[in-house]
């Protein structure tokens, strides 16, 4: 089953670099093609792709998927273009996140008549951040100028990082009310840590990871292509 599998697999990709410029030129982008795919060879329709992911390792899947992907475009980000032009991003996720966390929970509330603010809100932080992955083909797209597309970039990779303590703070606000108090402290200290140990070991592995590959390069241990 794995080598049927991996045919599939390998089919599909062979399939997809062939005619990917004609799709990204359409509305169909990568993102929804591989779904698409998936779709089609999966038990729901030919039954001939059997990916057998239980729920943690779907979530393990899905947890290195994102770092990849952010990870690959912060890599691909052109410092040069962000420097000069550090108030987009900082406009879109200060100014124009906010104001869509406040507008979908709005919009939340008027479609929805039965649905409490507090889960409006919900509702809207969870859709609030956009994905990479479906807006590739406009940061991609040279058509469009290079100040927009990387921070169109940098806002994607960061506004879901944004939107957690959001959602863990309103989802504490849900319990009961007899355990606010604890609920609410508990979120507040476990934000406190997601975001301290993360800024932690980010900014120590990229500063010794920074020194390390000048130390190389100075010295010419490494080669163009690993660098």
């Amino acid at each position: 089953m794995i080598y049927q599998n991996i045919t599939l697999l390998a089919a599909f990709l062979l399939f997809y670099s062939i005619f990917a410029g004609r799709f990204e030129a359409r509305l169909i982008n990568g993102a929804l093609m591989f779904l698409l795919a998936g779709f089609l060879l999966g038990p729901l329709a030919l039954n001939v792709l059997h990916l057998a992911v239980e729920a943690p390792g779907l979530r393990i899947l899905a947890e290195i998927t994102l770092a990849v992907v952010l990870f690959t475009d912060a890599a691909n980000a052109n410092l040069q273009v962000l420097r000069i032009n550090n108030r987009i991003p900082l406009r879109l996720l200060l100014i124009g996140l906010p104001l869509c966390l406040l507008a979908g929970g709005a919009f939340g509330i008027v479609l929805f008549d039965n649905m409490p603010w507090l889960e409006a809100a919900i509702l809207a932080t969870m859709l609030a951040p956009t994905d990479a992955a479906l807006g590739k083909a406009v940061v991609t797209n040279p058509a469009v100028p290079a100040p927009i597309r990387e921070s169109l970039n940098v806002e994607s990779g960061l506004n879901d990082g944004i939107c957690v303590p959001v959602l863990f703070l309103l989802l504490a606000l849900l319990v009961p009310e007899e355990l606010h108090q604890g609920t609410l402290t508990l979120a507040l200290t476990l934000i406190a840590e997601e975001i301290g140990i993360g800024v932690l070991v980010g900014v120590s592995l990229a500063v010794v990871t920074g020194i390390s590959m000048r130390y190389s390069s100075r010295h010419a241990w490494s080669l163009p292509l690993w660098q």
